[in-house]
């Protein structure tokens, strides 16, 4: 095991907050392996860059001789994390919240080591407290102490409702903590009051309380807002390839480090020494792109598939070739009465684009090819004799389907 100072370094890089950090110290002075807890409440089946962030600093623990217990939230999930949230998010059934678990488990040991994994279920316990327990748990908490939550605050003085169940979730993730002796616990900056509570509930329960560490949000490939399948600036774990290495090279050249730093399999010193040569002007941000590309897809696809993506991404935007693997989708080109067939719906048909209006966007911004040509804008509808099989339709850089 490495000494307690290059831990620390390690440890600390990228990090947004370890709360309290001499804490955190004496914890790895004592030479014992720690237990380093994160939570997740499965609310979706597809996981982005942005989530994995605080997996990359567990599998980093773990590197250095560390224990990681996985909580799989199918209790806190039935409640809905309010964090950041401006109204009371919906309860999930048992059946999605299992569903996504698992899908969610198999995404997360692209990256952790199952080895020194222990996945557990949080409704093992809470969803087994009678009022007794409950009573027992709530009552180490009070109300002014929650409502200095800044989302809970602000809703409260918006007059924006706060369901009663809402005030339990940091209650119940605080019990997480206490069941699983936590000496760490990770989680995003929006986190940090929820991680705080696991740290005082176990004070209050004469345990030794977690440290609580915090990772920074993951801006998406904008390079402004934070990476979410709803601003459409995501990066997934289950993205093929090409798209995965498409994605990286777009992201804004003053992210490459960040990225190197958050989302890589880079050692700390090498991002340093990254982030160096970006700074003094000598490191070449293209190059460096395609190495983050290249690094996300070994990580995420098996080795080699990052160069086998590189090669695709150089056929087509350097070489202006068509991809070989175009996928081919049976689609209804009925014409209408006037022989033209709607192309917006055609394209929302073919998986390249999740609605006619994200559609009709697309082709209004000539983000749309059909064989090579671009689409006028407003062509929502067009001749029929364009869209036969054999066709290739083209969205932005990286979506093609051709027609069955």
């Amino acid at each position: 095991m490495l000494s307690v100072d290059e831990q620390m370094r390690i440890i600390t890089s990228g990090a947004a907050k370890i709360v309290p950090e001499a804490d955190l110290r004496k914890k790895l002075e004592r030479g014992v392996p720690l237990n380093i807890k994160l939570g997740v409440d499965p609310t979706s089946p597809d996981l982005h860059l942005g989530h994995a962030v605080p997996l990359r600093k567990m599998r980093q623990f773990q590197d250095l001789g560390h224990q990681v217990t996985l909580i799989i939230g199918n209790g806190t999930a039935m409640i809905g994390d309010p964090s950041g949230k401006n109204s009371t998010r919906p309860q999930l059934s048992q059946e999605q919240v299992e569903a996504n678990a698992q899908t969610y488990v198999e995404q997360a040991m692209k990256i952790l080591d199952p080895a020194r994994t222990t996945i557990v279920h949080n409704g093992d316990w809470i969803l087994s407290l009678d009022l007794k327990g409950l009573l027992e748990v709530a009552s180490k908490f009070t109300v002014a102490r929650i409502l200095e939550r800044d989302d809970f605050t602000k809703r409260y003085h918006n007059q924006t409702p706060i369901a009663l169940h809402e005030f339990l979730y940091p209650v119940m993730q605080a019990l997480d903590s206490v069941q699983i002796k936590a000496d760490v616990e990770m989680g995003g900056t929006d986190q940090l009051f929820n991680l705080l509570a696991g740290r005082e509930l176990m004070e209050k329960m004469d345990m030794e309380p977690q440290v609580a560490l915090t990772m920074p949000l993951l801006e998406g490939t904008d390079g402004v807002r934070k990476m979410s399948k709803s601003y459409g600036n995501y990066i997934g774990l289950t993205d093929e390839p090409a798209d995965m290495f498409g994605k990286a090279m777009s992201i804004p050249d003053e992210m490459i480090g960040k990225y190197y730093r958050l989302a890589s399999s880079k050692s700390p010193d090498e991002v340093d020494a990254i982030e160096a040569a970006l700074a003094d002007g000598t490191a070449n941000p293209y190059e460096l792109k395609r190495a983050l590309g290249r690094d996300l897809c070994d990580t995420y696809h098996g080795a080699g598939a990052g160069a086998a993506a590189e090669e695709a991404f150089d056929r087509v935007f350097k070489q202006n070739e068509l991809p070989e693997d175009i996928a081919e989708v049976s689609v209804d080109l009925a014409p209408s009465e006037d022989g033209t067939v709607y192309l917006a719906g055609v394209l929302k048909d073919a998986g390249l684009a999740p609605s006619a209006g994200e559609a009709r966007r697309l082709i209004d911004g000539g983000g749309v090819k059909i064989d090579g040509t671009a689409v006028a804008a407003k062509s929502y509808n067009v001749d029929a004799a364009l869209l036969k099989p054999g066709t290739v339709l083209q969205v932005g850089k990286r979506k093609f389907a051709r027609l069955a």
